[in-house]
């Protein structure tokens, strides 16, 4: 049985990857340092804002004062464009209507920083949507670390042996199983099939209506 699912924001909920890109190459663009592209972005993200900040920093501009710096830099350019691009991947709306309608419990729980998170949720989806949303918080492990997961199951009442975890990437696998829980890989995000297979996802998802189907195989209650 399945009673609450734990979804990764950036590449499986919402199609961030654009203005997370539009802000990196804006700060590397203000440095004087080269840019990258889209897909090459889709493959620095995963582990939080800061590892970004670094993996788009030049070796020579690394140190703690500079990260910090362009830290402050990338956050302020990106909290002021995060809606510009960003959109619900197609079929998540109608997923999480037909979540609720089954009395399945939902929650975020996202590698980008807790004040961002709560946010850009409330702009792209509706109130109640998810029971809570929980983003990265000082002194709480980034994932794939399970401590910020056992924090939220905790506050959420769930059960982990009835909690589900859904992601996009090979980090958010990771997250999953370090926290004893299953992990379904979201083909529809930034890292694809390939990855998320090696990772050992438990099943690959190819789109949001999957994600229902196997709940529903899980929870032995047939469509219609």
């Amino acid at each position: 049985m399945i009673h609450t699912i734990l979804f990764d924001l950036d590449g499986t909920l919402l199609n961030t990857i654009d203005d997370l890109a539009d802000a990196s190459n804006w700060v590397c663009a203000q440095n004087g340092w080269p840019t990258f592209t889209v897909e090459q972005y889709k493959h620095m993200v995963g582990n939080g804002i800061p590892k970004l900040v670094e993996r788009f920093s030049p070796a020579d501009c690394r140190s703690p004062e500079q990260l910090a710096a362009t830290l402050a830099q990338f956050t302020a350019r990106y909290d002021a464009h995060k809606e510009d691009k960003t959109a619900p991947y197609p079929g998540i709306p109608e997923l999480l209507d037909a979540l609720r309608a089954e009395g399945i419990q939902t929650a975020v729980f996202s590698n980008k920083a807790d004040a961002l998170c709560g946010g850009i949720i409330d702009h792209y989806f509706s109130p109640g949507s998810f029971a809570l949303v929980r983003g990265s918080r000082p002194g709480v492990p980034v994932k794939p670390d399970p401590s910020g997961v056992y924090s939220l199951m905790a506050d959420l009442g769930a059960d982990p042996k009835t909690t589900l975890f859904v992601g996009d990437s090979n980090v958010d696998i990771a997250t999953g199983h370090n926290a004893g829980l299953p992990a379904l890989g979201a083909v529809w995000g930034f890292r694809g099939a390939d990855e998320l297979r090696a990772a050992g996802a438990d099943e690959l998802v190819w789109q949001p209506g999957d994600i229902l189907t196997y709940i529903r195989r899980a929870n032995a209650v047939q469509p219609g």
